[in-house]
C-alpha cells in the first residue's frame, strides 16, 4: 500500500531526493549556483502540486446566488499551469468554461479556483478537462456544463517529437451540452469568435 509518510522516511525528503538527482545527473550540489537548488525544487514542487490539499467545497465557499437567468454563462481564457504525470514537465494554456444555470449561479471567481485546484496536481489534459466539468456539475448542479482546454505541452516541445507550435485541445460536455447540439454549438461558436 502506497503511503506518502513511508516514502518520505524510507527515501528521504523531496529536498534530499533533489540533491541526489543532481549528483546522478553529474552535477555537484555544493557548487555555488546549486547550493540552494534542492530546497527551491522542494518548494516549487509543493506549490505546483498544492491541489492535492485543496477542497472544491471550501473554494466555492457557498457563493451561490438564486437567479431567474437561464442563459449560458461563460468564463473564457482562464490561464493555468500543470505538470504532465508522464514526464513531470509543465503543460499550460487556457481553459474555457460554460454552464447553463439551473435557478442559481456561482460567483465568477469560483470557476478559475476549480481550474486551479485540479491543475495543481500531476495530470493528463484529458483527465483535467473531465475533472473540472464533473466538479462543476456535481457542486453547482447546472443544466449542463462544457469545458474546453487548449494547452502546450513541454514534453512535446522540448523532447520527443520537438514540435514547438503544437497545441492539444480537449473538451468535456455534460448534461445539456452533451444532449443538445444547439447548446454545444453555441458554446463552441462563442469560443471561436473573439479569440483574444
Amino acid at each position: 500500500m502506497f503511503s506518502m509518510n513511508s516514502v518520505m522516511t524510507e527515501e528521504g525528503t523531496i529536498r534530499e531526493i533533489a540533491e541526489k538527482l543532481l549528483v546522478l545527473l553529474g552535477e555537484d550540489p555544493t557548487r555555488e549556483g546549486l547550493r540552494g537548488t534542492p530546497g527551491r525544487v522542494e518548494r516549487a514542487l509543493r506549490f505546483l502540486t498544492k491541489g492535492y490539499h485543496q477542497d472544491v467545497d471550501k473554494a466555492l465557499n457557498d457563493a451561490f446566488y438564486s437567479v431567474s437567468h437561464d442563459e449560458m454563462v461563460i468564463v473564457k481564457n482562464i490561464d493555468f499551469f500543470s505538470l504532465c504525470e508522464h514526464h513531470l514537465l509543465p503543460f499550460f494554456g487556457q481553459c474555457h468554461i460554460a454552464y447553463l444555470p439551473n435557478k442559481k449561479v456561482v460567483g465568477l471567481s469560483k470557476l478559475p479556483r476549480i481550474v486551479e485546484i485540479f491543475s495543481r496536481r500531476l495530470q493528463l489534459q484529458e483527465r483535467l478537462t473531465s475533472q473540472i466539468a464533473e466538479a462543476i456539475l456535481d457542486k453547482i448542479h447546472p443544466l449542463g456544463v462544457g469545458v474546453v482546454i487548449e494547452a502546450s505541452h513541454l514534453c512535446m516541445m522540448m523532447r520527443g517529437v520537438e514540435k514547438q507550435n503544437s497545441k492539444t485541445v480537449t473538451s468535456a460536455m455534460l448534461g445539456a451540452f452533451k444532449t443538445d447540439p444547439k447548446a454545444r454549438a453555441e458554446f463552441l461558436d462563442l469560443l471561436r469568435h473573439n479569440k483574444h
